[in-house]
């Protein structure tokens, strides 16, 4: 089944009082690159929703300035970054370091996609808080927001900028 994007900003646009839970996030997924395959992020994208959170999806292709840009403009908590192209080293360092450099620290990143297991120790080295590959469950995806979230109500650190070392595996 093919969508458009009218569709697709549709469907990520219901946000229903209804759906909205006491510690819903502010959250933009993304796709940063070339890469042109979105489907893993719309469902993610929709789950989330689902799960009680605000969701702003980018749509295919952006730069990382453009991420950084968005991240801003929606004044968001918390970043999801889709990569399938094999990009991921280059791109998630700089959008996280973008992150950074714009005084956007306290942004709370995850990512998702293909991350192979030897490329994953500098993923989160770069402040990434968790990696969701092939086949993790979207309860999964909504139990770490949930960790966030308590996290966040006890103060402790889950910003891309802040040095906690905490992560979820």
């Amino acid at each position: 089944m093919k969508y458009d994007k009218i569709s697709i900003l549709r469907l990520l646009e219901d946000m229903s009082p209804t759906r909205r839970c006491e510690d819903s996030m502010r959250i933009v997924v993304a796709k940063p690159g070339l890469d042109g395959h979105d489907r893993g992020a719309k469902v993610i994208a929709r789950a989330l929703r689902d799960g009680g959170h605000e969701v702003v999806y980018t749509g295919l292709r952006r730069t990382p300035s453009e991420i950084i840009r968005i991240v801003t403009d929606e004044d968001v908590s918390a970043l999801g970054l889709s990569t399938l192209s094999g990009a991921h080293d280059v791109l998630i360092p700089k959008i996280c370091d973008g992150l950074r450099e714009a005084g956007l620290g306290d942004v709370m990143v995850f990512a998702g996609g293909i991350i192979p297991n030897r490329d994953r120790e500098f993923v989160f080295e770069q402040g990434v808080r968790a990696i969701f590959g092939p086949g993790s469950r979207t309860d999964e995806i909504l139990s770490f927001l949930d960790a966030c979230s308590d996290r966040i109500e006890k103060g402790e650190p889950i910003g891309v900028g802040q040095s906690a070392g905490w992560r979820w595996e």
